[in-house]
């Protein structure tokens, strides 16, 4: 009998072949991410080695591999935090990476890049109730006159020092606030490419004003008048829609605590320091906020481009109000709409079919305050 098939014993599946690979399919979820970077460049490793500001999560962890090499005896296997140039620089000098041409990029081309050499795509996620940057001279300016908590002073090194940046300095100083002179690039870098004008501000996580504080202030006034805003995802939107609110009279904006935007630095900056002197409020049910605002005498106005009312007709502007700006793209919700007493349109004579949100704000606020100053 030919070969040894009948033996006990034998193979009744082939062998396995060669391991096969993936064709490549996986190479798309890589790109644009770029080479991995090694330990010592990672600031989330414990042999990280960069000039950039030490992480506490690395410092714990380098802290710990201490502790343990020194029970063991033997050296501790950690980086050299400020050993190794972690920048991108604009021509030579510091913030060249190893390995690169004298202007920064691959074959002697200017990479015009500054900041920290992280993995593309990888980001960091600050906690919520982390500090903030606030940037721009308007805003930090404001945020100090209106003694807004603070924590340090950034300046940016070489910058054209005008009247507000000397007041900035001045009332820092007083308020024992630490003022601290970094780079350009550092600051570049600290708030991610923003504008910023040469100066920014680290100030605590904002605090909102309580709802039934804020409704409650308002109605002392003689004529009170609030905005609401319905699902605004645009931070700088509702910056906007607060320095509306401030220039024409509005004791206070509210706003949705889920699905909506907060105040964040853009928010502060946008605002031009309008949201140091305007109370802010989170709900966390809008529909029955503007019932309370109802149950409170108020009229509550709804924006639509299909309204009912034009804008130029309201007459309910000179009493107790409450404006109410729908969302970028689909406008006010469905419950927000039946809440609402009225809608109102503003007239428009192009094609355009509705205006920004905060531009639509601003509009509505600027013909409630001139019906106002024509009534008193």
């Amino acid at each position: 009998m030919a070969g040894n098939s009948q033996r006990r014993g034998r193979r009744l599946t082939p062998k396995a072949g060669a391991p096969k690979g993936s064709g490549g399919k996986n190479k798309d979820a890589l790109a644009g991410r770029g080479r991995t970077l090694p330990a010592d460049e990672r600031p989330w490793h414990k042999a990280y080695s960069g000039t950039e500001k030490l992480p506490q999560r690395t410092a714990w962890k380098q802290d710990k591999e201490r502790r343990a090499a020194a029970e063991e005896g033997r050296a501790p296997k950690i980086g050299q935090p400020g050993s190794k140039d972690t920048t991108w620089g604009k021509g030579g000098g510091r913030g060249v990476p190893v390995g690169r041409g004298a202007t920064g990029g691959r074959g002697g081309k200017p990479t015009g890049r500054t900041g920290p050499r992280v993995a593309p795509g990888r980001k960091s996620n600050p906690a919520k109730d982390s500090p903030e940057l606030l940037v721009g001279r308007n805003p930090v300016l404001e945020s100090l006159r209106t003694q807004v908590p603070a924590t340090a002073l950034y300046t940016a090194q070489g910058m054209d020092a005008d009247d507000r940046v000397n007041e900035i300095i001045r009332t820092a100083a007083d308020r024992g606030i630490a003022i601290l002179e970094v780079s350009r690039a550092e600051l570049d870098r600290m708030t991610g490419g923003v504008l910023h004008q040469g100066v920014g501000l680290q100030v605590p996580p904002f605090a909102y004003e309580p709802f039934e504080d804020m409704l409650a202030a308002s109605v002392e006034h003689t004529a009170p008048l609030l905005v609401a805003l319905d699902g605004v995802t645009d931070p700088r939107n509702l910056g906007a829609v607060i320095r509306s609110a401030a220039a024409f009279g509005a004791q206070g904006v509210f706003v949705p605590e889920r699905r909506a935007a907060g105040i964040t630095a853009t928010a502060w900056r946008t605002s031009a320091g309008a949201a140091a002197r305007v109370p802010v409020a989170q709900v966390t049910n809008l529909t029955r906020a503007l019932k309370a605002c109802r149950d409170a005498g108020f009229m509550v106005v709804g924006l639509d481009a299909d309204g009912e009312t034009d804008l130029y007709d309201l007459e309910a502007a000179v009493g107790p109000l409450v404006v109410v700006v729908g969302s970028e793209g689909r406008g006010l919700s469905r419950l927000v709409g039946e809440t609402c007493d009225l809608t109102v349109s503003i007239p428009m004579i192009s094609d355009v079919e509705s205006l920004n949100a905060s531009v639509a704000a601003a509009v509505t606020l600027a013909e409630v305050s001139r019906r106002r100053a024509a009534e008193g």
